[in-house]
């Protein structure tokens, strides 16, 4: 049997754990996060498309991740309370965790060989960013450069199969 994204479980900040089959018939953005990043501006695009296609069914999640540069210091529950207050965050955001190395969430470990990056499979950066289909296969990685808003095409497309 084929592995797809609603195979996965992650937990929230609480620790409660969520299995991703609750996402099943629904699109997905999946990025890493972190709020002492450059990018972190992304967080506010984010929400917009959150906001603007919730009610059609675009999940948008957020996992934090302190691997580069120590970017998002903040303890579970201190981070998403930043996140609401300094973006206006209001989609998910689930426990830290790793998305490269030995120790990387098996989720991550699943969205990179199935989206490879240009010169591999590694997470270069905060904010990569993963489209998922409603199916819980994974349809594209956009870089952490790439604006949350040049994703908007390509969830309007999965909203409209």
């Amino acid at each position: 049997m084929t592995t797809n994204v609603h195979d996965f479980s992650v937990n929230k900040p609480n620790g409660e754990q969520v299995p991703l089959e609750e996402y099943k018939g629904r699109p997905m953005i999946i990025v890493n996060t972190a709020t002492k990043c450059g990018l972190s501006g992304q967080f506010k695009e984010l929400e917009r498309l959150h906001q603007d296609y919730k009610e059609e069914g675009l999940a948008v999640l957020g996992f934090p991740c302190n691997q580069f540069m120590n970017q998002e210091p903040l303890k579970d529950d201190e981070m998403t309370e930043a996140c609401e207050i300094n973006f206006g965050v209001t989609f998910p955001l689930f426990a830290k965790i790793k998305v490269n190395g030995e120790d990387a969430h098996p989720l991550y470990k699943h969205l990179k060989s199935a989206q490879k990056g240009l010169l591999s499979s590694e997470i270069k950066w905060n904010f990569t960013k993963f489209l998922v289909d409603q199916d819980g296969e994974v349809v594209k990685r956009y870089s952490p450069q790439t604006a949350p808003k040049k994703m908007e095409e390509d969830v309007q497309k999965l909203l409209n199969q």
